[in-house]
């Protein structure tokens, strides 16, 4: 065969170069949409169904457990509920011990062990990694808070947060591939699941570079937590203080128990464990709490979320923020969206301020983890809290604020969803290179410069 022809058999007739790769790129694709769907038929059932079948089994077994105690009615209620409390307690302890950890096995060379981090994009794609790993943006934030207590300077800090963010929302894209069989019904679902990707990515390119010029979230949250936690923040300082205390006398036994389980390992490796230790009890606790209060609370949420429909932006902000501090989930709410918008009973349009609620819901759990501190480490972990919680309430105002941002994440998602419903190959290129390849390879590339 000569140069610039290509045949797979004798028989066949040659192939020109630009038919050889247009050959490959629809068998690449015809792949694609062909395991797609293979996952559409394993994710055949709403998302609603497969919340209520995850949760319930927990809720089943903590139930199984209190009939075998004999505890019916309000006092199984009452059980349900305080399970709920003491996860929470264990969260707490767990950044708690994170903290310490963080500060023993780094000493004063907190800053130094994070140089790598130096650079906000490092920064920001190692909370997008965290986050996707741990299917949690809450688990991202309360490490981060508890390791800015111990030491981690709150500009390192800063882009993590940002990036935790960005990461938390892969989830609804992959909710999407359940519907992928239908073409006109996986358009509108994954345009649901995208939309809070855009709207996310528009505020990192609004807020980052804000944050780099002029350490916006830096130096309003440090005012915050001075004016909360701060020797001279007045009545309201007072407040937290008390509150701060308080919890922190309410954890110190489980704390205690933390390092005593890792007192015979030598100091370093003591740190390093107490850490990880912290890692795994808040990736436990924080799924617990999430499916035990869909079980309690879902119903309330559904009828929140569909009483609030077309009541316009700000009634759909308050309403996806109050359905997040409700189930402590963010992907929770804005999963919930996607089967919805996929059968055609809401519009992108309208699910959109839900998710931008979530956002700021979501934010709860790391304001009561920066709890388990006092004193100037716990003004740090306040202020690790406050960036989260600003950036999410600063981003909702702005972009929500100024008319000719607010459509665009709907926009960009519409045509995101539009060619990813034609050829699916771009739908595994968004979520495979936005959430896992550029964030990997931006790491690599900045540790190998």
């Amino acid at each position: 065969m000569g140069t610039g022809a290509f045949r797979l058999h004798p028989n066949m007739p040659r192939l020109h170069p630009s038919e050889t790769s247009e050959l490959f790129g629809e068998l690449v694709e015809g792949l694609v949409e062909t395991n797609l769907k293979l996952v559409g038929d394993l994710m055949d059932e709403t998302v609603d169904e497969i919340y209520e079948a995850d949760a319930s089994s927990t809720a089943e077994q903590l139930r199984g457990l209190l009939t075998r105690i004999h505890l019916q009615g309000r006092a199984r209620s009452v059980a349900e509920w305080f399970s709920v409390v003491f996860a929470v307690y264990v969260l707490i302890t767990a950044v708690s011990g994170i903290g310490t950890g963080f500060r023993i096995a780094a000493g004063d060379r907190a800053a130094e062990l994070f140089d790598f981090a130096d650079n906000p994009f490092v920064g920001l794609v190692i909370g997008i990694l965290a986050t996707v790993l741990t299917q949690s943006s809450t688990t991202t934030t309360s490490i981060a808070v508890g390791m800015v207590a111990g030491g981690l300077p709150i500009d390192i800090a800063i882009p993590i947060l940002l990036g935790a963010n960005v990461g938390t929302t892969v989830t609804s894209s992959l909710v999407s591939f359940g519907m992928a069989r239908n073409k006109k019904v996986f358009r509108r679902a994954f345009g649901a699941a995208t939309v809070h990707d855009m709207y996310n990515l528009l505020s990192v390119l609004i807020f980052l570079p804000l944050e780099l010029m002029f350490r916006l979230l830096e130096r309003t949250s440090q005012w915050l937590a001075t004016h909360t936690a701060g020797s001279d923040g007045g009545p309201i300082a007072a407040v937290f203080s008390a509150i701060g205390s308080g919890v922190q006398t309410f954890i110190r036994p489980g704390a205690e128990i933390l390092v005593w389980l890792v007192s015979p390992l030598p100091t370093m490796w003591a740190g390093i464990a107490l850490i990880l230790t912290g890692v795994l009890l808040i990736l436990a606790v924080i799924n617990f709490i999430g499916k035990m209060l869909r079980v309690l609370l879902v119903g309330r949420a559904e009828r929140i979320l569909f009483t609030a429909i077309g009541r316009g932006p700000m009634t759909g902000i308050l309403s996806g923020l109050l359905i997040t501090v409700m189930v402590q989930s963010s992907t929770t709410t804005t999963s919930l969206t996607v089967p919805l918008v996929g059968s055609g009973k809401l519009t992108v349009k309208q699910i959109y301020p839900f998710t931008v609620g979530a956002n700021i819901g979501t934010t709860l759990t790391a304001l009561i983890a920066a709890f388990a501190f006092t004193g100037i480490e716990g003004e740090l972990a306040l202020q690790a809290a406050f960036v989260h919680v600003l950036y999410n309430v600063f981003s909702a105002a702005v972009i929500f604020g100024l008319p000719f941002l607010r459509p665009l994440p709907v926009r960009w998602a519409k045509w995101l969803a539009k060619i990813g419903s034609e050829r699916k190959i771009y739908v595994v290129a968004w979520v495979l290179g936005v959430f896992v390849l550029i964030p990997s390879l931006a790491i690599v590339v900045t540790a190998l410069v």
